[in-house]
């Protein structure tokens, strides 16, 4: 038999809908009505469609699963698989009778028949995914927002957005989906423990940092993502660096540096001269710090941008930091200074602000150490305008660091200024840092 199986399309046609009174069944309402059959008999989910039941129509198929035919019987109401247009592979008539099977297998052809059946019904969960394109899309389309916006705008709701995606991408992951989609699920919920991460240290607990990157470097093994491994390791080291771990932080820069891991080698090269210098050991900080001014990086496509991006000003800034752990305030400012000019040429909204400010604390350490305070005035007083909510730790650390530097100036009135002003900053973080002695203790008793 060839062509078209007009027996089974005037069968559905002569049934009468369910759904819409006064018309015949439709291919999708037939499937779906087989499929619910087929679970109240078997309790097996089978994926029967219309487009399935179309090729029967069609004649594309002509002998299709048991299952599916004692479905189509029993929704038709047919006595035999004739009376659809369904005759057995080879010709053989339903009534002769059938070959023997090896004796290996009496009795278990019914067997055979279920279990390509059940393969059949499975393939539509194979198909199928409880994550759409557009679903994973707007999850990495968050993750930069926030990577883009970070010390930009309060940290505390980008926490709680970092924190939803990634028990979003988790909740995700306890579904159905492709493996390409599980590995960019994984990758987002890796990049999401990644901000989470370096959000920690920044305010304060680089010990929790920690605990978050491991869980981030298991998304990223299961992602197979060198980018997220290269940006795992250098938030690493970023934890490890702000607990004055440096050679722990070294270790976990030098590692990252095996990733083909877009612009986070210049970070890591870069970072890795920083710990090797403050650990002493200044020939290996030398070397990597030839290797990350003759590095030509490219952003990958996957680096959400913001703080998880390294630029050419940010790698500037860390390069002045080297030199200061080297004793070379001159060189310090010429980096320093680059890499200001740098972010000033820069529009606001892509800037790294962290970063840059950073940099002006590295200006402001050069200034003093050659003697030039107006200069480190200048380079801090942006910083010091900062609102409470943009202080993180490493800032507030970095500042006393200046603070330091200012003890040869305390008898001068602008470096004991200075230092009044960064004791405001750092102690009181919700006064402004203007503010003189009196009128800080007037304001001080306003708030109680």
């Amino acid at each position: 038999m060839s062509g078209p199986n007009e027996f089974l399309r005037e069968a559905r046609e002569r049934t009468p809908s369910r759904r819409a009174p006064g018309e015949h069944m439709s291919r999708s309402e037939l499937a779906d009505t087989i499929c619910a059959w087929l679970w109240d008999t078997t309790e097996i989910k089978y994926g029967l469609d219309g487009h399935y039941i179309a090729k029967l129509e069609r004649g594309a198929v002509r002998w299709p699963g048991a299952a599916y035919r004692s479905g189509l019987r029993h929704v038709l109401g047919v006595a035999s698989d004739n009376d659809l247009g369904f005759f057995p592979p080879s010709g053989v008539s339903l009534t002769e009778p059938e070959l023997t099977p090896p004796a290996s297998m009496a009795g278990h052809d019914d067997d055979l028949v279920n279990a390509g059946d059940e393969s059949i019904a499975l393939l539509s969960f194979a198909e199928e995914s409880n994550v759409g394109e557009l679903t994973v899309e707007q999850l990495h389309a968050d993750i930069e927002r926030i990577a883009q916006s970070y010390l930009r705008t309060p940290i505390k709701p980008l926490f709680a957005k970092s924190r939803a995606i990634r028990d979003r991408a988790f909740g995700l992951l306890a579904g159905n989906q492709s493996p390409r989609q599980s590995r960019d699920l994984y990758a987002a919920a890796g990049w999401a423990i990644t901000l989470l991460a370096w959000m920690s240290v920044d305010l304060g607990r680089p010990d929790i940092a920690e605990g978050h990157t491991r869980t981030a470097w298991a998304c990223a093994e299961a992602a197979d993502h060198d980018v997220l491994r290269g940006w795992i390791r250098a938030t690493q080291h970023t934890a490890a660096f702000w607990q004055e771990d440096f050679a722990r932080a070294a270790a976990y820069a030098e590692d990252g540096l095996r990733y083909n891991a877009g612009t986070a080698r210049l970070f890591l090269a870069s970072a890795a001269s920083v710990d090797l210098a403050r650990a002493g050991r200044t020939d290996r900080a030398r070397d990597l710090l030839d290797v990350a001014r003759t590095l030509a990086v490219r952003p990958a496509d996957s680096e959400p941008g913001g703080v998880l991006l390294c630029t050419p000003e940010r790698a500037e800034g860390l390069w002045a930091d080297t030199h200061l752990a080297f004793g070379d305030a001159q060189r310090t400012a010429d980096h320093a200074d680059h890499s200001i000019a740098l972010f000033e040429a820069v529009p606001y909204a892509l800037r790294n602000a962290g970063s840059e400010r950073m940099a002006r604390l590295q200006q402001a350490k050069a200034r003093l150490l050659l003697g030039h305070l107006d200069g480190a005035i200048e380079a801090v007083d942006p910083v010091l305008e900062l609102q409470p909510e943009y202080r993180v730790r490493p800032l507030i650390q970095r500042l006393a660091e200046v603070a330091a530097l200012t003890a040869p100036y305390a008898r001068s009135p602008k470096g004991r200024m200075l230092r009044d002003r960064i004791a405001e900053f750092t102690q009181q973080p919700g006064l402004p840092a203007r503010l003189t002695t009196p009128n800080r203790r007037r304001v001080i008793e306003e708030h109680r």
